[in-house]
C-alpha cells in the first residue's frame, strides 16, 4: 500500500501540471480513439514520471500552447498509468517504437510527425517546442 502512495505523489503532479498547461487526458482506449480519429489536427504528448519529462517535455508542452500555430486538439496520455489509453494511443503511431515521454501530431487520424524520447532527454525545453512548431508548421 505505500508503493501507490508513493507513485500518486508523483503521478498527480505530473497530470495536473499537464492538464494546467491545456491539455485533456485521456484515460481510456475509447477517449483516445475518439480524440485521435476527429478531424483535424491532435497534438499527444505521451507523459511520464522520468525526469527528461518533468524537466524537458512538459514545459515545452506548456510552451507550445503559446505558438501562434494551434492544432485543433491538445490531449494526453501516461505511459505506465493509464496503459490500455496509452497502447491504444501508440496504435496509431505507425513507424515509431513506444516512446515516453514523446510528442506526436496527427491529421486525421493519421501520425504526421513525432518527437520521441532521444530528442527530448539531454535537450533544452525550447529545443523541444521548436521542433513542435516545425512540425506544426508543416501541417497547419
Amino acid at each position: 500500500m505505500e508503493f501507490n502512495f508513493y507513485v500518486n505523489d508523483v503521478v498527480e503532479p505530473a497530470r495536473r501540471e499537464i492538464e494546467e498547461a491545456g491539455y485533456t487526458s485521456l484515460r481510456t482506449p475509447e477517449e483516445v480513439e475518439e480524440a485521435l480519429e476527429s478531424e483535424g489536427t491532435t497534438l499527444v504528448m505521451v507523459n511520464s514520471v522520468c525526469g527528461c519529462a518533468g524537466g524537458v517535455a512538459r514545459p515545452a508542452a506548456a510552451y507550445i500552447r503559446n505558438y501562434e500555430k494551434q492544432p485543433d486538439r491538445f490531449v494526453t496520455v501516461f505511459a505506465g498509468q493509464d496503459k490500455e489509453a496509452t497502447e491504444k494511443a501508440r496504435s496509431y503511431f505507425t513507424g515509431y517504437p513506444p516512446s515516453s515521454p514523446s510528442f506526436a501530431i496527427l491529421k486525421d487520424g493519421k501520425i504526421h510527425r513525432m518527437v520521441e524520447r532521444h530528442e527530448i532527454e539531454g535537450h533544452e525545453p525550447i529545443e523541444v517546442a521548436q521542433k513542435l512548431e516545425e512540425a506544426l508548421d508543416e501541417i497547419l
